[in-house]
């Protein structure tokens, strides 16, 4: 009986998610189908909040790196991206994707083990641009992955934007996410400083 309203559980839970992609349009315009497990995004500096499948955050809440952890299995190897499609914003995404967060061959969820391809980097949607849509995706890897694409440090805006997160997984073929979630954020004040750290 137990067993039996679990397995009702993890299929409503599903059915939330898969709902709450489609609905913000997270499929299809950056991935075709919706993960099926969560992966818990928390942030605890400056101030706690977490992402929750398509919440509103500020630029200032989400300017360092969160904790992102999902289900993972022992001795499997996992990607991690986070992407924005609304660059420079929903109406115009001419600039679809810009992504914020690359790191490949993370052992188990820990992140800081991990190979970091893009360093991590704040929301900052260009002022009276809307919400934009911050999708986290994580992908089990057919095993380690030796990626051409270059390092970009958090320090720098260059090369991330016209970029696809479909694109990445196919070339890496690693795919449907296992696991993901996403927040949406609109501009702040902490956009600009965001933006001269970024040398814009």
């Amino acid at each position: 009986m137990r067993l039996g309203l679990r397995i009702q559980g993890i299929s409503t839970i599903r059915a939330e998610m898969e709902a709450k992609f489609s609905e913000h349009g997270v499929v299809p315009d950056v991935v075709d189908v919706a993960p099926k497990e969560t992966a818990k995004v928390e942030w605890s500096s400056p101030e706690q909040c977490s992402a929750d499948f398509g919440n509103v955050l500020t630029p200032t809440k989400v300017q360092n790196a969160p904790d992102v952890t999902w289900s993972a299995e022992d001795g499997a190897l996992y990607t991690l991206i986070k992407t924005d499609p609304d660059a420079p914003s929903r109406k115009d995404p001419k600039w679809r994707e810009w992504h914020h967060w690359l790191v490949v061959n993370i052992p188990k969820n820990d992140i800081a083990k991990g190979e970091e391809m893009s360093g991590y980097i704040s929301a900052g949607p260009p002022k009276d641009t809307g919400l934009h849509r911050y999708v986290f995706l994580i992908y089990k890897q057919p095993g380690k992955l030796t990626c051409d694409e270059k390092r970009l440090p958090n320090t720098s805006g260059n090369d991330r934007g016209g970029w696809s997160a479909r694109a990445f997984v196919n070339k890496y073929k690693l795919g449907n996410p296992v696991a993901g979630n996403f927040y949406q954020a609109e501009h702040d004040d902490y956009v600009p400083i965001l933006y001269k750290k970024l040398g814009f």
